[in-house]
């Protein structure tokens, strides 16, 4: 009998779609094209499913050897971590997985929902995620972050340890900005004094407000507001 890694990656393998590799490989700048086999997201989402539900996702994830070669068994891996339920086996699987992530589809895809059962000792990993030296751990805690602290979980300090992100990696800045201009359409009042009072780095105070221009989940009132602001930067 094969290693369950070994037949799960030929499987990816004879589901690999070469016009959907090709589409993929110009979206994942750091991925190298021979590292994507071509799995669509849906049919990997449908295998971690199908894995969990017959028992063997705890054995491939005990199994896999870190870090896999193609990023399709990442995205698998990803999957399969976010269908664990019990959230000491999520975070562990996660402090031991997320060190070998190389790009943002990963970090945004993974959407684990365990580690919101407990939300204190949650946003406190958060803390810790955000001043790693890894681009896409630090990414992966300020995706969390808006995810779950954004609405009904949010505070103050939310906003303040997305803002206070050292991390000068593109995917780090971009994911500043984009939970900014989220923050922006449900948390107007809390999130715009950060754009009036330029408290955030300008490549990301300009692309947060970009962002939110781009969005259709504000007002044109708000929206006036930012084209406003946009101009006076300008000056």
């Amino acid at each position: 009998m094969k290693p369950i890694c070994s037949e799960i990656k030929e499987q990816l393998y004879c589901m690999s779609d070469p016009a959907y590799r090709a589409f993929q490989s110009g979206l994942l700048p750091t991925v190298p094209v021979e590292r994507i086999i071509g799995v669509r997201v849906p049919a990997l989402r449908h295998l971690a499913r199908t894995m969990a539900r017959d028992g063997r996702d705890i054995q491939y994830l005990t199994q896999a050897l870190l870090p896999h070669e193609t990023y399709d068994e990442d995205l698998l891996h990803a999957f399969l971590i976010e269908g664990l339920a019990d959230y000491d086996t999520c975070m562990k699987e996660l402090q031991r997985f997320l060190p070998y992530v190389d790009n943002w589809a990963v970090c945004d895809l993974m959407t684990p929902l365990s580690p919101i059962t407990r939300p204190d000792a949650l946003f406190t990993q958060i803390l810790v995620w955000l001043l790693s030296d890894h681009e896409y751990t630090v990414r992966f805690g300020l995706v969390m972050l808006m995810r779950h602290f954004l609405g009904e979980r949010f505070m103050p300090q939310v906003l303040a340890a997305a803002a206070g992100v050292s991390h000068d990696g593109y995917y780090v800045r971009m994911a500043v900005a984009w939970l900014f201009a989220e923050a922006l359409a449900c948390r107007w009042w809390d999130a715009y004094p950060y754009l009036a009072d330029r408290r955030l780095p300008v490549w990301t105070h300009r692309r947060a407000i970009q962002k939110a221009l781009e969005s259709r989940k504000l007002s044109p009132e708000q929206k006036s507001v930012l084209r406003r602001l946009r101009e006076e930067d300008k000056k």
